[in-house]
Formats: C-alpha cells, sequence, structure tokens
C-alpha cells in the first residue's frame, strides 16, 4: 500500500493551482488526499494565520504556488512590494511546514530569477551567478531566496525541501488584468478586446523581438506532479520545453491573432520597453529524469488559451 499523503497547495486557485486540479482530478489517486488553498483561505504573509491553516488541515506534503506576481511593468513600478511579500509569505510556509513535520515541499521559482548577464542556456547551477535583471529584482531576490533556504534547511534540519523553475507558464484561468498579467494573458485580453470593438489593429508594446520559452499550464502541472512524487533533490529542477521551442513576441502576437481569427495589423510599439532580450533555459536536467516527456504543441495551447478566455471572459481574472 502506499502511503497516505495530505498535499496542500498554496496558490491553488490560479493559474497552475487550477491545472494541477484538473490533471489529479483525471487520475486514479492512490492515498493521496489534494487540498487547494486560495488567498482567502489564509493571509500566508502572517505566520499565525499560515500556522493555523497548516495545523486545520495537517498536511504532510506542500507545493508552495502563492506568491506575489505581475508583469514586466507592474513588476517594474512595486519592486519594494514584491520583496517584502514575497520574503514574508516563503518564510512562513517553510517554516510552517518544518514545525509541522511536512516530509516534503516543492516551492514554485522562475526562470526571472537568473543573472542578466549570464552565459545561454541558463541551467540549475546558474542561480546565484550574478543580479537578476533591474525590472524584476524585488520579485527575483525573495524567490532566490528559496533556494538558500531550503538548502540552509537540509543542512541544519535534514528537510526534503525542493523548488522547481518553470519558464514563462500560460493557459485557462490565467490573470488577464492589464496592469498585473503576464504576455500572453495581456495580450489575449486586449486582442479580445480589439475583436469585440471590430477593431482592425493589435498593439502589441515593445519591438516583438525578445524570445521566450513558453510552457502550457496542464503540462507544467504534471511535472510539479511528478517532481512531488518522485523527484528527491533539494537542488532545484528547471521545467521548461525545449530550447528549440523558443518562440519570439512578434511570433506569439501571430499565433494568437490566428487563434482569434483576427485579420487585421498587428503593430508593435518600440517605444515600450522590452524587458530581457532573452533567458533561454536548458532542461537537460529534466530530460535526464524524463527523457520521453510529451510538451503539447503550442499553436494548440494557445488555441484552448484563447477558446477558454472566450468562453470564461465574464468571470476571469480582469
Amino acid at each position: 500500500m502506499p502511503e497516505n499523503k495530505t498535499i496542500l497547495v498554496t496558490g491553488g486557485s490560479g493559474l497552475v493551482g487550477k491545472a494541477i486540479q484538473t490533471v489529479v482530478q483525471s487520475e486514479e489517486q492512490q492515498g493521496e488526499k489534494w487540498i487547494f488553498l486560495s488567498s482567502k483561505d489564509a493571509d500566508l504573509c502572517d505566520y499565525e494565520a499560515t500556522k493555523s491553516i497548516f495545523e486545520k488541515h495537517k498536511p504532510t506534503h506542500v507545493i508552495h504556488l502563492a506568491a506575489m506576481v505581475g508583469g514586466l511593468f507592474h513588476n517594474m513600478s512595486h519592486n519594494l512590494d514584491f520583496l517584502r511579500k514575497n520574503l514574508h509569505m516563503n518564510d512562513n510556509v517553510l517554516q510552517v511546514s518544518f514545525e509541522t513535520g511536512v516530509k516534503k515541499v516543492v516551492s514554485c521559482l522562475s526562470t526571472c530569477i537568473f543573472p542578466d548577464k549570464t552565459a545561454y542556456p541558463i541551467d540549475e547551477t546558474m542561480v546565484h551567478n550574478g543580479p537578476p535583471h533591474s525590472s524584476n529584482f524585488g520579485y527575483s531576490y525573495a524567490k532566490r531566496m528559496i533556494d538558500v533556504m531550503n538548502q540552509a534547511y537540509c543542512d541544519q534540519q535534514g528537510c526534503i525541501f525542493t523548488s522547481v523553475i518553470p519558464c514563462n507558464v500560460f493557459g485557462p484561468h490565467d490573470n488577464y488584468n492589464p496592469d498585473s498579467s503576464h504576455v500572453i494573458p495581456g495580450l489575449i485580453k486586449k486582442l479580445f478586446d480589439v475583436m469585440q470593438q471590430n477593431g482592425e489593429t493589435f498593439t502589441v508594446m515593445g519591438t516583438g523581438k525578445p524570445l521566450r520559452q513558453f510552457i502550457y499550464s496542464f503540462d507544467l502541472a504534471k511535472l510539479i506532479v511528478w517532481v512531488l512524487r518522485d523527484y528527491n533533490e533539494v537542488d532545484p529542477i528547471i521545467l521548461s520545453v525545449d530550447e528549440e521551442s523558443e518562440v519570439s513576441i512578434k511570433q506569439l502576437a501571430e499565433e494568437l491573432a490566428k487563434a482569434f481569427g483576427f485579420k487585421g495589423q498587428i503593430i508593435f510599439d518600440s517605444s515600450k520597453a522590452d524587458g530581457q532580450y532573452k533567458k533561454t533555459a536548458s532542461n537537460s536536467k529534466l530530460r535526464r529524469y524524463l527523457p520521453d516527456f510529451q510538451f503539447t504543441p503550442f499553436s494548440q495551447a494557445i488555441q484552448e488559451s484563447v477558446d477558454w478566455y472566450k468562453e470564461n471572459h465574464t468571470i476571469a481574472r480582469n
């Protein structure tokens, strides 16, 4: 008989949390009880509130997804908020996990934590090799500290606390708010609004030249569940599509236009910031573990994400 696990997912109502929920509900679960928390359940920036929710659910395992997150322009103007809130949240979740005897914690980082000036492709050994891009240093340093804490909890207390580093995630249940969204949901909402108004131009901020790796939320969810069950290193693991799957923002805009059936003109506003030109990540460590993992084709994942938003835009996080 497999051991009984109670798995607490912080940030369980967000993009990745909802995808994990869909993935585990489609499986035949053996000895696993899944609890998905939202920000309404507890303020994880508050130690007592964090301890209370852990004592209520008594998790044996934790997937820590909760974070203050946002796109490029939101980060640029709120670095202090991103730093303080994420530091408080992460410290509380890991400390309470230790205090309550949680056997394993999997925290979610981001490829934006890597040094701004670096060799490519980036890999797991390079996280602390230099400062992150100045546009999001608050979020990046707070997330980097999870890796530092994981190592310290392992060294001093023997804890198996680890982390995953996804590339840019997208899919249903994303955040579409123009002030705080990431690039794909932000552009989905923008083009949806253009289509609603029978507009003929779709304006994308920046030159369209930056390159990004994008992972579909359901693919990431499957990989995080695998990490929880089978990955036992404390060192982080990059969960990313292959390097050759990198696309430019221009290609992304064209893919979205195709998915919406938009026949108008795409315009790139080069007066707006591009952010980092590229942050190509190597998934060779993941491929050593899972050489045959199949990622959803980008065009299919974009189409499904667009279709979801068109059907759910009235209840989406706009």
